[in-house]
């Protein structure tokens, strides 16, 4: 995943770390990346929590329509969803150069902190429906 942000025009490389994480004492998934960009001695991190209520039951029931499934089929329907999720969230982050101004970077549920970004996650999430479920055809087979 690269982005390029406003007026400097900053091109980052982030890769997938780790996750997803059940977080402690809420509803959410997360996924750890490292961000980095040329000029950066170090990538630098980002904890991206996917809340479950309000970005993956949107996404996956209101927008998708999917489901059904085995447990297993269920399983990597959440990670697959998730992941998703967290990635766009990640991307829209760095657009508001948000890892200029710090070496770390939380972002929790966008209803939470980032309501402002709501109306653009969702937006993509509509504008990506028809090729994730194709994804989630071929991967997950539901």
């Amino acid at each position: 995943m690269a982005d390029k942000t406003g007026p400097t025009a900053y091109t980052y490389d982030v890769t997938l770390r780790n996750g997803p994480f059940r977080e402690p004492d809420a509803p959410a998934l997360s996924y750890d990346f490292f961000v980095n960009r040329k000029g950066w001695l170090i990538p630098r991190a980002m904890r991206v929590w996917v809340d479950i209520k309000s970005e993956l039951e949107l996404f996956q029931h209101q927008i998708l329509g999917v489901s059904g499934g085995s447990p297993g089929q269920q399983l990597k329907l959440t990670q697959f969803l998730t992941r998703k999720i967290a990635e766009q969230k990640a991307q829209l982050v760095l657009e508001e150069g948000r890892m200029e101004k710090s070496s770390e970077v939380l972002v929790k549920g966008f209803a939470e902190t980032d309501v402002h970004l709501v109306p653009r996650l969702e937006a993509w999430m509509r504008e990506v429906k028809d090729q994730v479920r194709e994804e989630i055809r071929t991967q997950i087979g539901l």
